[in-house]
């Protein structure tokens, strides 16, 4: 199967990639003139320089592929110009989804995100069905993937064969830059973590998503939306406040980010768990 793999270079999409090459795929990954392509090391695939913002750059791409893996999105939580944002993650996926569909494309799996789920307070659980709209959304990112799922979902009552994930917040190795996820872990280490809000946070293994992503290209139903999630989450300002207290009394030294892996920069006997975690990920507190 020929894949056309967006966002191959980002965090999340080179997970995908890695895991898409593992299973055989004949990959061809979008990068930009100024992408850096240290996650691409190792992966196998044909790399072609487009861009979201030029639909044009990307219709040679799509010719004789089997389907699309759209990751690709602006992950920013605070952003200059909202405009760019919206141009990129609603104009691009629906321009992306056009071609595709003038391309003979046969499947495309959307990659989204539970922030374009609507959460209660009420105790009640939700899931991929219960009722949503804009007016829901709080900030431009979670407006803007909105729209974009939105637009997935309409190609798919056009009959277009689209299949929508919404995963939680993904953790893993490789998060160079790093996404404002990444970056809420190295400011806590780094203690920079001012303030506690009250909140809830569901993580899961940037791994599993990507496997995920494997599953729903072979065996996802057009036009259903799949949350990909685990079942534990830290919730309510108290919870957070000791996870955070403790383990920075744990973790007293400061950790910098470091070729994509985050590295203590002095000994810290009290820190093995996070180590063990770490470790295993490629990206947690190490010496």
């Amino acid at each position: 199967m020929r894949v056309f793999l967006t966002g191959a270079t980002g965090f999340v999409g080179h997970h995908v990639a890695k895991a898409l090459a593992a299973e055989g795929a004949d990959l061809r990954l979008l990068t930009r003139k100024t992408s850096n392509l240290a996650n691409l090391e190792g992966i196998r695939g044909e790399t072609v320089v487009g861009d979201l913002s030029d639909p044009a750059s990307l219709k040679p791409a799509l010719s004789g592929c089997d389907a699309v893996v759209h990751v690709a999105a602006d992950y920013r939580l605070w952003i200059p110009d909202p405009a760019a944002m919206y141009r990129s993650n609603v104009d691009g996926t629906r321009e992306l989804l056009r071609l595709s569909r003038e391309a003979g494309v046969k499947r495309f799996v959307y990659t989204s995100s539970v922030a374009t789920m609507h959460f209660r307070t009420d105790g009640i659980v939700i899931n991929e069905d219960t009722p949503v709209s804009l007016a829901d959304m709080v900030g431009h990112y979670k407006r803007s993937k909105f729209l974009a799922e939105q637009e997935a979902i309409a190609a798919a009552n056009g009959g277009q064969q689209v299949i929508i994930l919404n995963p939680t917040t993904p953790i893993g190795p490789n998060d160079r830059k790093p996404t404002p996820t990444g970056r809420i872990f190295v400011d806590f280490l780094n203690s920079k973590f001012p303030a506690y809000v009250d909140t809830g946070l569901n993580l899961v293994d940037v791994s599993e998503v990507a496997r995920a992503h494997v599953l729903a290209l072979t065996k996802g139903t057009p036009g259903r939306r799949y949350i990909f999630t685990v079942r534990s989450r830290w919730r309510g300002t108290s919870r957070w406040r000791r996870a955070w207290r403790g383990r920075r009394e744990e973790c007293g030294s400061p950790v910098q980010l470091e070729r994509g892996r985050w590295r203590r920069t002095s000994s810290c006997d009290r820190c093995a768990p996070l180590q063990a975690w770490g470790a295993a990920r490629g990206h947690g507190c190490g010496r």
